[in-house]
């Protein structure tokens, strides 16, 4: 029988965190010909790659011909944000069940993307239904060194300047390494009503009203849910002053909360004044999109231990765990 052409030109597109449509060309006298059509995907590996592809999923799909562009989905565990290489081979299986394939086409690379709308919105509804009911707060707080705090006094102007958001939590999140924004908590310790006195990230801690960043002229965006091989779980959300560039930014990519009715973070007019209340049972991380300037809060040292044990600095997600996952690419 006649060999067949190797497939070449192939073109990747219409990429999600968990599918890319795939297309080459080849022989129009193959065209008929093929009945298979083999694909090779390996997820290139380096030191920041997410190690948690299940490792009995073949690498080698073999599909049945189809019209070109096909849509791969589901055959693998395809990771958010991570870069894969792709060849092809198609083939003609014969009477006997053996197939007679064309050599191997050129690699191609490719990164799936970031988690989009929906699959916020389905991790959004996996952290409703472990948020728990709601506790009256009214500060927010950053915990940080002595060391920090006097960078921003003397270098920054007396202002906490946005950074970069790092890579913990899901490994599909959009504002991982995209999002800039200065890292505020809220919860309070039950029985108090007080932040906690302990903090993982050092003894001093800024403090400042509720107020001055969450009110009516601030949107609540839904970013991430997810916990690091504990009991605890986490939740993180943006607060962005509205039409400022971290809102235009997560307009596009996050689902937008109702600041007075939503299960995490609210912010709600009760006789006259603003009245703010947050999730039980997640540990919140806000993250607001400004800079602050310290002179509108209180600086100072807490009493409690430093337990760097609950630090989620770069903290990668459990891949395992039901509470916090969803069915699409981890």
């Amino acid at each position: 029988m006649e060999l067949l052409s190797t497939p070449h030109s192939i073109e990747i597109n219409n990429i999600t965190c968990d599918s890319f449509r795939i297309s080459w060309a080849m022989e129009d006298s193959d065209l008929e010909r093929v009945t298979h059509y083999f694909i090779d995907l390996n997820k290139k590996e380096n030191k920041n790659s997410n190690k948690f592809k299940h490792r009995d999923v073949p690498t080698k799909l073999v599909a049945k011909a189809v019209p070109l562009p096909m849509t791969v989905r589901g055959h693998w565990f395809l990771s958010p944000r991570t870069e894969y290489s792709v060849a092809v081979q198609t083939a003609v299986k014969q009477s006997d069940g053996e197939y007679l394939v064309s050599g191997w086409s050129e690699t191609v690379e490719f990164c799936t993307g970031d988690y989009a709308k929906e699959h916020l919105a389905q991790l959004q509804e996996k952290a409703e239904q472990i948020a728990g009911r709601m506790l009256r707060f009214s500060v927010f707080y950053r915990n940080h060194h002595k060391e920090y705090f006097q960078h921003a006094r003397t270098h920054c102007g007396n202002v906490l300047q946005p950074y970069l958001k790092d890579n913990s939590g899901s490994h599909g999140s959009p504002t991982s390494g995209m999002l800039h924004g200065v890292f505020f908590s809220c919860n309070t310790e039950f029985n108090t009503g007080q932040p906690p006195q302990d903090s993982p990230y050092g003894r001093w801690r800024f403090q400042i009203p509720a107020q001055r960043l969450f009110n009516p002229s601030t949107n609540l965006y839904f970013a991430d849910f997810y916990c690091m091989y504990t009991a605890y779980h986490y939740a993180i959300l943006v607060l962005a002053p509205k039409g400022s560039l971290g809102d235009r930014f997560c307009r596009d990519r996050l689902p937008l909360l109702d600041i007075a009715c939503n299960k995490f973070l609210t912010c709600s007019v009760e006789d006259g004044e603003l009245i703010f209340r947050h999730a039980q049972d997640l540990i919140l991380e806000i993250i607001y999109t400004e800079p602050v300037d310290l002179s509108l809060g209180t600086l100072g040292e807490i009493s409690g231990h430093q337990l760097m044990s609950l630090s989620t600095a770069d903290a990668k997600k459990d891949p395992s765990c039901k509470t916090c996952n969803i069915s699409v690419g981890r």
